[in-house]
């Protein structure tokens, strides 16, 4: 039977990744969406890693955080297993995939910016309220999550140590 917070989870991503990644982009494409033979099955591989990393995502936000991603009903618990042991924000790099693919398949140029202008607002989130945000509520466990786990790839991705 589904909880209240399982249903939560559902309608939150139906809202704002479901506006951001699906709504928005078919809006840019005005239904003019050209399929190019070669981009098809790469298009819908990034599409499908993208919604499986954010369904792992709110999985564990809702099984292990007992939240959902909505700031308002966020995790009570720092969520550090599964994908976010290796990234901070997996959940914004699905959503991202999600719309590359669909960029990819309709070879837009408008939802190529598109791409551009929401990497750029998730960093902008992330950096201007989610981080304090967390810092404030986890303190010393967020700082030291920080330090081990890097804000897109993991840190020893980016430091090339193995």
């Amino acid at each position: 039977m589904f909880n209240m917070l399982f249903l939560k989870n559902i309608f939150f991503t139906l809202l704002v990744p479901g506006t951001i990644a699906v709504l928005f982009p078919l809006l840019i494409l005005d239904g003019n969406i050209e399929f190019i033979g070669n981009t098809v099955p790469f298009s819908v591989l990034l599409m499908l890693i993208g919604f499986y990393i954010y369904c792992w995502c709110v999985w564990d936000f809702y099984k292990y955080g007992k939240g959902t991603p909505f700031p308002y009903d966020a995790p009570k618990i720092l969520v550090i297993r599964g994908l976010y042991s290796y990234s901070r924000n997996p959940m914004y790099m699905g959503v991202l995939l999600f719309i590359i693919g669909m960029a990819v398949i309709s070879l837009s140029i408008f939802l190529l910016l598109y791409v551009f202008i929401v990497m750029l607002s998730f960093q902008m989130i992330i950096i201007f309220y989610e981080e304090p945000g967390l810092q404030t509520i986890f303190g010393h466990d967020y700082t030291n999550y920080c330090r081990l786990v890097g804000r897109w790839f993991p840190v020893d991705f980016l430091s090339g140590k193995n």
